[in-house]
């Protein structure tokens, strides 16, 4: 019971941080859906473009939480064992692991400035060949104003992310909740200004939206600087960082060699889902709309499932850095139970009500119908989807990032794509087809991730006790 309560408290503000965010993509949908069928289907499928290149950048900057988490674990020892009520800056064992954890600032705000460089150079050259991925003109027309705006909110929203997983590796995931929050309040209050036309401002539809999204983007990594500022600890790593002139280049190649597994298993998923969107959106904008409800729905699931890993894998890393392997497999397993739970709620609203759920979105009745179907095989969809999120994160606590990201390209783009496209064209499925892909391909690194999980935690057992032979030894 204790690992269930130690895993709420620090899953709970990322699970509220990752609601509200998907809950901004959700009031975007919603109001812009009221505006008009088209303008749903091109926020959807900008987003379907924007968010595989983001999904990477943001999968590799969550390798600095398992690093700065596994730092700031063995320092709570060091802390134990000194028995210092707080830390002590004298101590140089422990002044070091400081410096480290400030290092980790400084190289990360480098490793960030790389991401968006990345993202940018492949986003951009994207806006004038929108046509190119054979939607409708209705739809492109809407699409590109909000393709643009978003792509600029790209940078402030990375550097928002950086902070964010570093601030989780320090084990404090309160202060994203707050600003996700409030941020995400900002931006549905601005969707209701921009896209309907309100205090003065034209109606824009989904172009609103790309407004919208930009502003409050742009505050977000303004206010965890100013968090920052304000917390004594934290000051401390801005003044290390500032003083020493601790950038490093093998510093930033470490938090690539762990990083880009981590960017390029969340991109293999998320390729999935724009492929998805691209496909689904030849068959009609009715189909990629009903499309979008469905994938909006798991997504606020997903989120809470993100929560629960999120907190795995600072848990994970903190005990790995104690070195205390018993509470490392104690707090995986309440991982895996806690979103178990969470699964089965989400996949029982989406069954019961797949028929009330299209209607938040839509009023045009095509739209509901194909998706109260597609709502179905949401729901099938959650099990699988919430086991591989854990195992990973499991995974990404222990720093093991590699086979985890071959299992994921194999299962995403080897196994679930080709099949997709079979059941929704020759096998004349349509869109039921692609969702039936989703569900099959996801049991495979659902099973896999935790088998390697298990392997991986009796090779850290076995060295632990060889590490205790060895130190008894002498």
């Amino acid at each position: 019971m204790p690992y269930y309560k130690r895993n709420l408290k620090v899953a709970m503000p990322v699970m509220f941080s990752q609601l509200g965010a998907a809950m901004v993509g959700l009031a975007d949908s919603i109001m812009v859906g009221h505006y008009s069928t088209a303008d749903l289907a091109a926020v959807s499928f900008s987003n379907a473009i924007f968010f595989t290149v983001m999904v990477f950048a943001m999968g590799a900057l969550m390798g600095v939480t398992p690093l700065v988490g596994h730092v700031h674990g063995r320092l709570e020892k060091l802390s134990e064992s000194y028995q210092h009520t707080n830390f002590s800056f004298q101590d140089s064992e422990i002044a070091h692991k400081h410096e480290q954890i400030a290092s980790y600032l400084i190289n990360g705000l480098v490793f960030t400035a790389i991401m968006c460089f990345f993202a940018l150079v492949l986003l951009a050259p994207c806006i004038p060949y929108l046509d190119a991925f054979g939607q409708e003109p209705e739809v492109i027309a809407c699409a590109r104003p909000y393709y643009i705006l978003i792509v600029l909110s790209i940078i402030p929203f990375l550097l928002f992310c950086f902070f964010k997983q570093y601030l989780e590796g320090l084990g404090n995931t309160t202060v994203a909740m707050g600003i996700t929050l409030g941020c995400n309040l900002l931006n549905i209050l601005l969707n209701w200004v921009f896209i309907f036309g309100h205090w003065g401002f034209s109606p824009m539809g989904a172009e609103g939206a790309g407004w919208a999204t930009l502003i409050s983007r742009l505050l977000m990594p303004v206010c965890f600087l100013v968090a920052m500022v304000l917390k004594k600890e934290w000051r401390h790593y801005l003044a290390i960082s500032r003083q020493k002139s601790v950038i490093s280049r093998r510093e930033v190649e470490h938090l690539l060699t762990i990083g880009t597994p981590i960017g390029l298993q969340s991109f293999a998923e998320a390729f999935l889902f724009t492929a998805s969107f691209i496909i689904i959106g030849w068959i009609s904008k009715e189909a990629l709309a009903a499309h979008h409800i469905a994938n909006q729905m798991c997504d606020l699931t997903f989120m809470l499932a993100q929560g629960i890993g999120a907190a795995t894998t600072i848990r994970v890393s903190h005990q790995l850095g104690k070195g205390d392997l018993q509470a490392v497999r104690m707090a995986s397993r309440a991982s895996i139970h806690l979103c178990l739970l969470m699964n089965t709620i989400g996949a029982s609203i989406m069954f019961f009500f797949r028929y009330q759920i299209p209607y938040i979105f839509s009023d045009d009745p095509q739209v509901a119908e194909i998706a109260s179907t597609l709502l179905i095989f949401g729901a099938l969809f959650q099990y699988a989807d919430g086991l591989q999120c854990i195992g990973a994160a499991m995974l990404r606590g222990i720093q093991d990032v590699r086979v985890p990201m071959r299992i994921a390209l194999f299962a995403y783009i080897g196994v679930a794509l080709p099949l997709g496209l079979y059941l929704t064209f020759p096998a004349g499925l349509g869109a039921k087809g692609m969702w039936m892909a989703f569900v099959i391909a996801l049991v495979i690194p659902a099973i896999l991730f935790h088998i390697r999980f298990n392997r991986q935690y009796k090779k850290l057992k076995i060295k632990n006790y060889e590490l205790k032979i060895e130190n008894n030894e002498e």
